[in-house]
């Protein structure tokens, strides 16, 4: 697969759009003009999500909202994994950029302040999920931990990623992988001390 590199002097010819929208459009999936470019419509979409949300939370249905929720997550860190295995992306080991296809582009606007060395060229490794779609990891209070959770026990609290968390609070299932991440069955600081 042959791909021409984009030089620096070209970096404001192309547009730039969410690295997943580019992987799954390279796979096939047909991305529309109205989803890239058209960002009034997305706006007024997701008032019609919010209003749609609303009334599902007037009925009680968050632990439905949340298995869903915590359903599609799964999907789609699972869908990009099998992307990645086909087409090859590339991310940039000092600063946020990705860049999706065979070679990475020559844009030098990796650090180019003076204190930084490689001068704006981008050092790339080959992309992974989490550089796709980044995990950020928050603290599980377990039944048996204090209500705050305090430093000395830190060694002895779980985690989760915070998509994760905030489903199961809203009453969704966890799937075990995320088990022992969270230390279910730990023991308590203070259980320990003693």
């Amino acid at each position: 697969m042959f791909q021409p590199i984009v030089k620096h002097e070209q970096r404001f010819d192309f547009d730039r759009i969410p690295a997943i929208v580019e992987l799954c459009s390279q796979a096939g999936a047909e991305v529309s003009e109205e989803i890239l470019y058209n960002h009034s419509q997305m706006s007024d979409n997701v008032e019609d999500h919010d209003q749609q949300l609303d009334s599902d939370v007037q009925l009680g249905q968050l632990d439905q909202i949340g298995q869903q929720t915590l359903d599609v997550w799964e999907r789609l860190r699972l869908g990009v994994q099998k992307l990645l295995f086909v087409y090859p992306a590339r991310v940039c080991e000092h600063c946020s950029e990705v860049h999706i296809g065979p070679s990475g582009h020559k844009a030098r606007v990796c650090g180019i302040f003076r204190h930084e060395g490689w001068r704006g060229a981008h050092w790339w490794k080959k992309a992974e999920v989490d550089d796709l779609i980044p995990t950020k990891v928050v603290w599980h209070r377990r039944p048996h931990d204090p209500q705050a959770l305090v430093d000395s026990g830190r060694g002895f609290y779980g985690h989760a990623p915070a998509v994760v968390e905030l489903c199961m609070q809203a009453g969704a299932r966890v799937p075990n992988k995320y088990f022992c991440m969270m230390k279910l069955h730990g023991l308590a600081p203070d259980l320990v001390e003693a």
